[in-house]
Formats: structure tokens, C-alpha cells, sequence
């Protein structure tokens, strides 16, 4: 199964179309339900981080000015990418900076993204919340100590995707829960679901088994996910 990146931001506001900007990225490469690689960066943007904010993620206007310059991280987290697709916690909040800071450093986004908040919704219609952190304690996966940082975050939303591309396997008999999979089950009405995984499980062969977060020892999960 090709990579996907797993991204996560933390900004100075909610838009870049109101004049928000990134303040740190991090992102996971998830390949087979396991981490192989990951990527984390401050960026210095010139742009003020509010109070409220700065007590929300631990960022400070003094640590962004010691960061690399914003356009050198983000060509840097293009080349890391490179043609994986991508996956975020809230894609639609993720993908605008993504697109607008690449914009900024005169580089390319063309990479498609798919949301774990949505896939968890077809999923794990039961959970009390889809939010990340006590949807990841709720299925029982690793939770960062310090949320609202990039690399915290990405590592739960890595941890969250390989979960449910394990009970895709498992439980729905979706062998291969690849990214166009994964597009097209955030797309499904919850009512259809069923019958749209079944679809996908007779038209796919079957692939071997792997070891992925849902399955693995306390031992195996500090291999998978550090």
C-alpha cells in the first residue's frame, strides 16, 4: 500500500483567507498502518500569535522568531511529501494552509486530502465525540500528552487513520483500505455504508496480514509509532 502523509498545523487563527498563518507543521508518513518517517518544523511568518492561542498550543511570538523562515518549511514539507496523498484531522481547516502557505513560498499543492473527522463519522458513528483527542481515548490509542501541537497531533490523527484502516480490514473484510478507498467511504451516506463496503470488499483481492496499532503489544506499538 503506497504512503500517506498525515499533516497536521497549528496557526495563529482559524483562516487563511482572514489573514491567518501557519505557525508550526509536522506531518507522519503512514505506510501499511505504520510510521516510517516524520517531519516537524516551526515556521517565522511575521504574523502576531494572539494570547489565547499562544495558551492553547505552548507557542510563543518569541519561538516563531527564532524558527526557520515559513517559505523554507513549506518547500521542505512539499519535498517530504512529495506525491503521497494526504490526511488530516479536520482536512477542510488543514488543507487551507496547506495550500495557501505552499501558495505563499511559490510551490505546488497538488495533493488530494481525506479527513479522519468525516471517516470517523462513517466509522465510529457511536463515539460521544469525534474530536481527536478523546476519540483517540476512546478507541483506546495512544494520546499525546501535549495536545495542540503539530507533531502530537499529527502522531494521534496517524494513529487514528491506522486504526480504522484495521477495522476496515477486520471487521469489513476491505483488504486493502487505500486512499481512494478511504475517499470514497468519507463521501458515503452513513445509511449506505454497509452495502458500499461490501462493494469494496468483492472487488479487492486479498492482501496478507500486518501488524497495525489496533493489534500491536505495548512493545510492537513503540515500534510503530516511534
Amino acid at each position: 500500500m503506497l504512503p500517506i502523509a498525515v499533516i497536521d498545523f497549528e496557526t495563529t487563527g482559524m483562516s487563511p483567507g482572514q489573514g491567518a498563518r501557519a505557525t508550526e507543521v509536522a506531518i507522519v508518513l503512514l505506510e501499511s498502518g505504520k510510521v516510517v518517517d516524520r517531519f516537524q518544523s516551526l515556521m517565522k511568518t511575521g504574523a502576531w500569535i494572539p494570547p489565547f492561542i499562544t495558551e492553547l498550543t505552548g507557542i510563543t511570538n518569541a519561538m516563531v522568531q527564532e524558527a526557520p523562515e515559513a517559505a523554507s518549511v513549506m518547500r521542505d514539507a512539499a519535498r517530504f511529501v512529495g506525491d503521497a496523498p494526504m490526511v488530516a484531522h479536520n482536512a477542510s481547516f488543514d488543507s487551507k494552509f496547506w495550500q495557501a502557505e505552499l501558495a505563499l513560498a511559490d510551490t505546488p499543492a497538488p495533493q488530494p486530502f481525506a479527513c479522519t473527522v468525516l471517516l470517523s463519522r462513517r466509522l465510529y458513528p457511536q463515539a460521544p465525540t469525534h474530536k481527536l483527542g478523546p476519540l483517540v481515548q476512546h478507541l483506546g490509542l495512544p494520546r499525546a500528552q501535549r495536545a495542540h501541537r503539530a507533531l502530537a497531533d499529527a502522531e494521534m490523527a496517524a494513529a487514528l487513520l491506522a486504526r480504522m484502516q484495521h477495522d476496515l480490514a477486520t471487521q469489513w473484510q476491505v483488504p486493502a483500505a487505500d486512499f481512494a478507498l478511504l475517499q470514497g467511504l468519507q463521501r458515503c451516506a452513513l445509511k449506505a455504508l454497509p452495502q458500499w463496503l461490501q462493494r469494496q470488499a468483492k472487488a479487492m483481492p486479498p492482501t496478507a496480514p500486518t501488524t497495525t496499532a489496533a493489534q500491536a503489544s505495548p512493545q510492537q506499538m513503540c515500534l510503530l509509532f516511534n
